[in-house]
């Protein structure tokens, strides 16, 4: 008799980052499959999309560095791991981690983890502590660019008793389609945003934090006024600043001191965010750091409008340059420029041609059916072995 594969995936918190959506798009796949399908977290704005028939999920702290909760964490799990007869636990972040790494040699489970990031380190404890995510049965990587990263820094924590495998992240390429956005809702949020519909649409979706690039974007946007005489656009900044109320107040000094308050909108939030980019001409990702993925680039490329990105990390897999977007040098905003003029030169067939190109990418490489089932098919794999 086979046995069931009951996955339990341990997370900080259920936000509306990549890490958190994919472990939510995960959880209903394993469901769907049969599989037992749990969720540790702190909480999250996510939660209340769960289908709580489907999967079970306990609040727990584990976003929590604390060594005493991580201790009470590992503790907590063991039970879960117990009585619910885990037997795949997945963790996706540094500090539940640890308690998952515990937790599963108590219970003698099998540990995965998922490499979401680069993560910074500049001593031996911080390099130490990070080194969590690969003292697993399978670490996952998100992308080549990851993978490397790995290999690069952390190569004495691996073995070959250990598994590396890259599995790209996934998206809802039924979610993120334009077909499915109504004109109506369109005109609604563009009154609600005050845009003007004869205007060119430049979107650059992102958490308000410095490495995410918006100074160079906004000064991309007077370069684009200076150099190129560009006028009839608006551009929209969309996200929150998560109490970074200094850098916020950088970004709108910035956009005063060039004279583009009338140009730019500072947008906290939007529910739906295939609605965002369907009023967009272009999107923008301008991040100075890399992306281990970017889930900009491939949302904007699965709604069909053409990506300016920079060209680090993740984007460098997943847009095609000159064909669904153009990649330019990150720290460079006058390159940013030029491609920003490059696509408002456009018309309405190339922009859409560029579009088709962006949507046919995403669907043959970064279905989140494709990712669900990549995890589905190492769970087993693990389980067999």
């Amino acid at each position: 008799m086979t046995t069931k594969i009951n996955v339990l995936q341990v997370i900080p918190k259920l936000g509306f980052g990549g890490a958190e959506t994919g472990c939510y798009d995960i959880a209903h796949y394993l469901a769907e499959k049969d599989c037992g399908s749990f969720i540790a977290t702190s909480g999250g704005e996510l939660i209340k999309y769960i289908k709580k028939n489907k999967v079970k999920v306990f609040k727990l702290p584990v976003h929590s560095k604390n060594p005493i909760l991580i201790i009470l964490n590992t503790l907590l799990l063991s039970f879960i791991i117990f009585f619910k007869k885990i037997n795949i636990v997945h963790a996706r972040s540094r500090a539940p981690a640890w308690s998952c790494y515990f937790a599963c040699m108590i219970t003698n489970t099998i540990f995965v983890t998922t490499f979401h990031g680069t993560y910074n380190f500049k001593n031996k404890f911080k390099k130490f502590y990070n080194s969590i995510m690969l003292r697993s049965k399978l670490t996952i990587a998100g992308s080549n660019f990851i993978f490397n990263h790995i290999n690069e820094n952390y190569n004495e924590y691996l073995s070959k008793k250990k598994k590396l495998r890259v599995i790209f992240r996934g998206i809802n390429i039924d979610y993120f389609n334009q077909k499915n956005i109504s004109i109506l809702k369109q005109e609604k949020l563009k009154e609600e945003w005050d845009l003007e519909s004869n205007k060119f649409t430049i979107l650059m979706p992102g958490r308000l934090t410095t490495w995410k690039g918006q100074e160079k974007f906004i000064e991309a946007l007077n370069i684009l006024v200076e150099d190129y005489n560009i006028t009839n656009f608006q551009a929209i900044l969309l996200g929150p600043d998560q109490g970074r109320k200094v850098y916020s107040k950088k970004l709108n000094s910035l956009t005063e001191r060039y004279s583009l308050t009338k140009k730019i909108r500072f947008i906290n939030h939007c529910e739906e965010m295939p609605l965002a980019y369907s009023i967009a001409d272009v999107v923008v990702s301008a991040s100075i750091e890399p992306e281990a993925f970017g889930r900009v680039a491939v949302e904007s490329q699965s709604m069909g409008k053409p990506i300016i990105a920079s060209n680090i990390g993740g984007s460098k897999e997943t847009v095609l340059n000159r064909k669904s977007g153009y990649l330019y040098k990150h720290d460079d905003p006058r390159e940013l420029a030029k491609y920003l003029n490059t696509v408002i030169q456009l018309n309405q067939e190339e922009l859409k041609l560029m579009g088709n190109e962006g949507r046919k990418n995403v669907t043959k490489k970064f279905d989140v059916e494709i990712m669900c089932d990549s995890n589905l098919r190492e769970y087993k794999k693990l389980l067999k072995n």
